[in-house]
C-alpha cells in the first residue's frame, strides 16, 4: 500500500515561526480581548513615520508611481544610497551595487541565497535576530550558532570565531548594533574578528539595519570600511524601518560586490519582483531630506536613550535580575536565569500572570535571558516593569 505524500514540503516542515512575531501576536489578542497587557514583545519604533516621507510617498502616488520597477530599485533612490555610503562611511559603491527589497529581512534572505548551497556552514554568533538559522535552512545551508553570553558582553571574540571554523564555513553574519541585546562592537573588536574572517576566506553579512541607534558615545563601525579585502567579502545589509519608522514600509536595502549584486537582484525578479514602487520616493525624501530626517531621528534617540536608562536601573534593582547596559537599538537583554526557571515558561507565566510580554531568550539562541524593547512609552515601560519585579517576587531563587 503506498503512503500518502507528506502534505508540505520539507522547507516548509523545517521551518520554526517567528517567536518575536508570535508574542506579539498573543499579547495584542489579550488587548483586543480587554486585557491590559504591557507589552515589550515588538521590535519597531513606537513612532509614526516623518510627515516629509509620508508626503513624498503620498506625492509619488498622486504622480501615478504605481507600476512595476526596476528590479534593483528605482535610480534616484540607488544613487541617494550611494551618496549616503560615501558620505557615512567613504565607501565608493556605484548604484549598480544596491538592491532594494521589499525588507531589511529579505535582504538578509537574498545575500543567504546568492552565496551558500547545500553543505555550507554560516556561522551565527548568539544571541542571534531570530530568523537568521531559518534563513540559512532554508537555503539548504547548515547553521553553526556560536554562544557569546553576558560574559563577554554578548560579543563573539576571535577565539571562538576560530573555533568555529571548518573547511564547510562560507559565511560569518554580523549584527552590529544588536538585535536582541544592543550590544555595540569597538573598531578593534569588529577588526579582529574580520581579521579572522578574511583569512579563511569567509564572507561576511554585516546587518547594520540599527546602524544610526547608538548611545553613550557608541560607534557604528562597518567591516567594509576596514580594507579593500574586507570590501570585497562584505555585504552590508539594511533598510528604513529602525531609523525611519518604517517597518510597514517594507524597505530593505543590501550593498555587495558587483557580482554578489547582480546575483541577489535576479533572485528577487523571481521571487518579489520589486520593492513597492511609490514606497521608495519616500525612501529617497528619506535620504536626502537630511535635516528634516535628523531632526525625527534626534527626537527619537532622546527618548529611546531615556527609555533604557530608566529600563536598566530598574531591571538591576530586582532581586534576582542582573542587566547589561547596552549601546545600540532598542533592546535590553536582562539575565534571569537565577530563577531556576527556563525562559520560555518564566514569559508564560509573566504574561498570565502580570500580562507582561516579553520574548525568551532561548528564542534567539541563549537560554536564561529576556528580551525586553523599550520602543514602547514611557508609562508601560514604569508599569512593566513594577509588574515585572513582582512577580519576581513570587519565584525562589537559586
Amino acid at each position: 500500500m503506498n503512503q500518502a505524500p507528506a502534505p508540505l514540503s520539507t522547507w516548509a516542515r523545517n521551518v520554526s515561526p517567528s517567536p518575536t512575531l508570535a508574542v506579539d501576536a498573543k499579547a495584542k489578542a489579550l488587548q483586543a480581548a480587554g486585557e491590559d497587557v504591557c507589552g515589550f514583545a515588538a521590535g519597531e519604533p513606537d513612532f509614526d513615520t516623518p510627515e516629509h516621507i509620508k508626503e513624498a510617498c503620498i506625492a509619488a502616488l498622486k504622480a501615478g508611481k504605481t507600476k512595476y520597477a526596476p528590479t534593483p530599485g528605482i535610480e534616484p533612490l540607488r544613487q541617494a544610497l550611494a551618496d549616503k555610503y560615501l558620505a557615512d562611511y567613504g565607501l565608493k559603491y556605484a548604484p549598480s551595487q544596491f538592491v532594494v527589497s521589499p525588507g531589511g529581512k529579505f535582504s538578509c534572505y537574498l545575500t543567504i541565497l546568492a552565496l551558500c548551497s547545500p553543505g555550507d556552514e554560516v556561522i551565527i554568533p548568539a544571541p542571534f535576530w531570530v530568523s537568521y538559522p531559518e534563513m540559512v535552512k532554508l537555503a539548504g545551508a547548515t547553521p553553526k550558532l556560536v554562544l557569546a553570553d553576558d560574559t563577554t558582553g554578548f560579543k563573539l571574540t576571535p577565539a571562538q570565531l576560530e573555533a568555529a571554523i571548518t573547511p564547510k564555513s562560507r559565511l560569518l553574519i554580523i549584527n552590529s548594533p544588536s538585535n536582541p541585546t544592543g550590544a555595540v562592537y569597538t573598531k578593534p573588536e569588529l577588526e579582529a574578528l574580520v581579521d579572522v574572517a578574511l583569512r579563511h576566506n569567509l564572507y561576511i553579512m554585516s546587518d547594520e539595519i540599527y546602524e544610526h541607534l547608538t548611545y553613550d558615545g557608541a560607534k557604528h563601525f562597518s567591516p567594509a570600511t576596514f580594507s579593500k579585502e574586507a570590501e570585497a567579502r562584505t555585504v552590508i545589509v539594511s533598510g528604513f524601518a529602525k531609523t525611519y519608522s518604517m517597518t510597514g514600509w517594507r524597505l530593505g536595502t543590501l550593498v555587495a560586490p558587483a557580482p554578489i549584486a547582480k546575483a541577489c537582484a535576479e533572485l528577487q525578479s523571481q521571487m518579489s519582483s520589486n520593492a513597492t514602487t511609490f514606497a521608495q520616493f519616500g525612501a529617497v525624501a528619506a535620504l536626502k531630506e537630511k535635516e528634516k530626517t535628523q531632526a525625527s531621528l534626534t527626537m527619537m534617540l532622546a527618548a529611546f536613550d531615556r527609555r533604557r536608562k530608566f529600563l536598566h536601573g530598574e531591571l538591576n534593582k530586582i532581586p534576582g535580575v542582573s542587566c547589561l547596559l547596552a549601546q545600540g537599538a532598542f533592546y535590553l537583554f536582562p539575565n534571569i536565569s537565577k530563577f531556576g526557571l527556563k525562559d520560555l515558561d518564566f514569559c508564560n507565566r509573566l504574561l498570565e500572570q502580570q500580562k507582561v510580554a516579553a520574548v525568551p531568550g532561548s528564542a534567539f539562541g541563549a537560554e536564561g535571558y529576556l528580551r525586553l524593547s523599550y520602543a514602547t512609552s514611557d508609562e508601560i515601560i514604569a508599569k512593566g516593569v513594577a509588574r515585572l519585579a513582582a512577580f519576581c517576587a513570587t519565584l525562589p531563587r537559586g
